[in-house]
């Protein structure tokens, strides 16, 4: 965890991932993006409701004063806690920016685009309202259905298994990386392992 800590404070000050990536700082993102995976998992599984937004180049600093700031590493385990049903915390979004759980609890405004699926509630219009206002990605996670999502520039992609959620992430947030197929195959059989595992 101290060197976790110290590879997260040297990651990009201004976005998620800013910084020029190289082979050895893959493993770095590798880690992250695998916890947010796997806690999509777990929520999906046991139909926990989530909201998840990951910051990019555009700040949504005026829209987070609603949250509760945290400033914590990105783990599977928190990221799950976090919206456990009754949890002080679990009410609203998780908003990771720079590598870090920057806040919780945090109300972000709703899309009001009409021709979202009439089914959808808060949770995703939320998600998507964020990603029409910036170039944040929004993962939701269903609580009826268990559906995972993920929204960008307003569009909402749903659903989406785990393994597809870590290729699509890594595409997105690793935006200087050409992200081959080797690297895809990697993390597929990492993914899987630590499926396994749990």
């Amino acid at each position: 965890q101290p060197e976790l800590s110290s590879i997260l404070e040297q990651i990009g000050r201004g976005s998620f991932f800013s910084r020029r990536s190289t082979a050895i700082e893959m493993e770095e993102y590798e880690t992250i993006i695998r916890e947010i995976s796997g806690a999509a998992a777990v929520l999906s599984r046991n139909n926990v409701g989530a909201l998840i937004v990951l910051t990019k180049e555009t700040g949504i600093v005026e829209y987070l004063d609603s949250g509760v700031h945290l400033d914590a590493l990105v783990s599977a385990n928190l990221l799950t806690n976090i919206f456990v049903p009754n949890s002080p915390l679990h009410d609203g979004a998780v908003v990771i920016s720079e590598g870090r759980i920057y806040k919780a609890a945090c109300f972000l405004p709703l899309s009001d685009n009409p021709n979202l699926d009439k089914e959808l509630g808060t949770r995703h219009r939320a998600g998507v309202g964020i990603t029409e206002l910036s170039d944040a990605l929004s993962l939701i996670v269903s609580e009826e259905t268990g559906t995972i999502s993920l929204a960008k520039e307003g569009e909402l992609r749903r659903y989406l298994d785990p393994q597809s959620l870590v290729d699509i992430l890594g595409e997105e947030m690793i935006s200087d990386v050409k992200w081959s197929d080797s690297w895809k195959k990697r993390w597929r059989i990492e993914f899987r392992k630590r499926e396994e595992k749990e």
